[in-house]
């Protein structure tokens, strides 16, 4: 069974840096694009970062100078950099591989999500 799980969130002060890894197991031959969503109370999910394989990024402009997305293929991960955190970030964020190729097809997975707090 594939999953994707995620570590590093937590509380920070605005300005702080926190960096969010996730990590894909199960018996996975490909992982085309991964990426980080994020979910704030009251508010529809949104897309943060993504990569492709290749390493062909795209981010939220709202996010964009202060938020890195990279990858190793060979461990199956990705990580989200996140600097100069302000309050508005506060969310819980997710990992998504829309089209991981395993050993029981072609998946959708989604991790269970890591909340990420910033106080002002």
């Amino acid at each position: 069974q594939v999953q994707l799980v995620e570590s590093g969130g937590g509380l920070v002060q605005a300005g702080g840096s926190l960096r969010l890894s996730c990590a894909a197991s199960g018996s996975i031959f490909s992982i085309n694009s991964m990426g980080w969503y994020r979910q704030a109370p009251g508010k529809q999910r949104e897309l943060v970062a993504a990569i492709t394989s290749g390493g062909s990024t795209t981010y939220a402009d709202s996010v964009k100078g202060r938020f890195t997305i990279s990858r190793d293929n060979a461990k199956n991960t990705v990580y989200l950099q996140m600097n100069s955190l302000k309050p508005e970030d506060t969310a819980v964020y997710s990992c998504y591989a829309p089209s991981v190729v395993a050993s029981e097809g072609y998946l959708e997975v989604w991790g269970q999500g890591t909340p990420v707090t910033v106080s002002s």
